[in-house]
């Protein structure tokens, strides 16, 4: 077995002569050859110029013999500047991990190959996985560093107008359209806003909310992220390193505020998108935004980007005699603060993160919580079982963590979930021993893939413990099963055993309705239906219309975690750049 670095590198790069030779011609015998059985082949957009993932190795050799003449990838070496290729473990299976460079035709990628000896074929070192993903377009690179803007435009021209008036006037848009226009500011939105800037095309971010942030801002008082600092960077303005390991709310709606003014986003607050329609032939929209001091404007971006979430809908479900209560009733969408509730009585309706940390802020406020529980959840403490996934986070560099990230096919994540819910199954063992005593519901995803597929098919029914599930152990917090209820009552619920649970306060943390219905009240029933379902997997190893072209041209999706937005909205702002310069449809083929 190879063992030293050179030896790994030198098989790698034999390996990458190989394969731009057979893609070269393409040689299909010689393909077969390069790539085990069990393989799998992620392009983004580098060959393919769609997000795919091809499994096995017929699917694989097939699809690059009909894709490789066109693309005309070549000069696959070993990336120089990144980690050097190296014996890992990925989903359970031990290989050799190589991050390297190429380029086509029309632009430059990176990828990563794993290669595995073949015991069959003496041993030959075969692709076990393959990713392809561009990087930039040839001609249209990103003004980063020496091919920074020189500013001379105002530096040197004292009569002219000077950065603040150009920046005034590009935020006005007083006489022209953006070409995009992002609806929603949060992560989503700054992330692709700021990735279309640096390719120069003219993007307008609109958010309802009076201030850039408020999407964080006005979430409830206690809110911190879930996950770690080094996993959340965002593009181009990486967060000190002096900041938290667990980033408080406030403190990243305020950073946002300041990624807009650093990055020269152009952003509208107060400003709410009204919904459009699409001109097939002039390939636009018109589209109208109602301003903060209620005046309209109409606008005819030639794209739409929804980043306004996995979902801007609050989900209320229909729950019989629930009308007869008469407390307070809220969605978890609009609790802020539980120190109104001091020495009141709540009910919150949900366990997902939300529905447990509001009954924490609510009990650390002094208020009397009760937990109900619809549905079976995910519990996994949040150190360190819920760090697990972003363990490669803790080393390397965050240029090289992304590219592992989008290298891996979507089943081989789900079997990687597997393996880490069962380690922290085992982590966890003293908690979700007492919830079960408790009478807590436990599940764990899907064929046990654990909390991360929870999110990607779901968007919930998961939460991270930060306290309050030993709080329910205890029983200062009370849990009762929702299907346990006989009727709501005026203050608060009848359960069928004859106790009562009043109540001043109920909270629903029912979470939100797939984005379709957004989709369907903005853009009407045909957009909804030719786009169909967004987010989850559907049939396919790829997330459903997200970060790609749908089948409606110009309305695009983006949505997810800090690390999914920063990612991914360099794939979509590429896509949206080789439209605008030609080089690219409008719709997928």
């Amino acid at each position: 077995m190879l063992d030293r670095t050179k030896d790994i590198a030198v098989a790698a790069q034999a390996w990458l002569d190989a394969f731009e030779r057979a893609a070269g011609w393409p040689d299909r015998a010689a393909l077969d050859r390069l790539f085990a059985t069990d393989c799998f082949w992620r392009d983004v957009l580098a060959l393919s110029w769609n997000l795919q993932t091809l499994a096995g190795r017929d699917a694989v050799v097939q699809a690059l013999t009909g894709l490789a003449p066109q693309a005309a990838p070549a000069n696959f070496k070993i990336a120089p500047n990144r980690a050097a290729p190296r014996w890992v473990t990925r989903a359970g299976t031990n290989n050799i991990e190589g991050i390297f460079s190429f380029e086509t035709a029309l632009g430059r990628g990176s990828g990563i190959v794993r290669l595995v000896p073949d015991a069959a074929d003496g041993d030959r070192l075969k692709a076990w996985t393959l990713l392809t993903a561009l990087e930039e377009l040839k001609g249209f690179e990103e003004q980063l560093g020496s091919s920074r803007p020189r500013g001379q435009a105002y530096s040197r021209d004292f009569r002219g107008p000077n950065w603040l008036d150009l920046r005034n006037a590009a935020r006005d848009y007083a006489d022209r359209d953006p070409a995009v226009l992002v609806v929603g500011g949060g992560q989503a939105g700054l992330a692709v806003a700021a990735r279309l800037k640096q390719l120069q095309v003219d993007t307008l971010i609109v958010d309802r909310e009076a201030r850039v942030g408020d999407n964080w801002r006005k979430r409830y008082h206690a809110l911190t992220l879930h996950n770690q600092v080094q996993v959340n960077h965002m593009p181009y303005m990486p967060f000190p390193p002096s900041w938290p390991t667990y980033i408080p709310k406030d403190k990243l709606a305020n950073w946002f505020e300041a990624y807009v003014d650093a990055m020269e986003l152009n952003f509208w607050t107060g400003t709410e998108f009204e919904g459009g329609t699409y001109d097939e032939a002039r390939g636009h929209w018109t589209v109208t935004v109602r301003r903060a001091d209620g005046s309209r404007r109409t606008m005819h971006p030639r794209h739409v980007i929804m980043a306004t979430g996995v979902s801007g809908i609050a989900n209320v479900p229909d729950i019989p005699t629930l009308d007869r209560f008469k407390g307070t009733l809220l969605h978890s969408s609009r609790y802020e603060d539980g120190e109104a509730w001091t020495g009141k009585r709540a009910i919150v309706i949900g366990t997902g993160n939300s529905g447990h940390d509001i009954a924490q802020d609510l009990h650390s406020s002094g208020a009397e919580v009760t937990l109900l529980q619809r549905s079976p959840t995910l519990v996994t403490n949040i150190e360190p079982s819920a760090q697990l996934a972003y363990a490669t986070y803790n080393e390397g560099t965050l240029e090289d963590n992304d590219l592992i990230a989008v290298s891996m096919p979507t089943p081989l994540a789900k079997k990687t979930h597997v393996m880490l819910t069962e380690q922290s199954k085992d982590l966890d063992k003293e908690l979700l021993d007492g919830l079960r005593r408790v009478g807590f519901k436990l599940d764990f995803g899907e064929a046990g893939t654990g909390w991360q597929f929870k999110y990607l098919t779901r968007g919930g029914g998961y939460y991270f413990n930060v306290g309050c599930s030993n709080l329910i152990v205890e029983g200062a917090i009370k849990l009762r099963q929702f299907e346990d209820i006989e009727s709501f009552t005026e203050n608060g619920a009848q359960m069928q055993d004859g106790t009562a649970i009043a109540a001043d306060l109920i909270v629903l943390s029912t979470g939100y309705k797939p984005q379709q219905y957004l989709v369907r009240k903005l853009f009407g029933d045909a957009v909804a239906d030719r786009v169909g379902p967004i987010w989850g997997f559907g049939d396919g190893f790829e997330l459903r219309n997200m970060y790609a072209r749908t089948r409606q041209p110009g309305l695009w999706f983006i949505a997810g975690s800090l690390a999914q937005c920063r990612i991914n909205s360099k794939f979509l702002a590429l896509q949206i750049k080789a439209i605008e310069e030609g080089i690219l449809g409008r719709s997928p083929e």
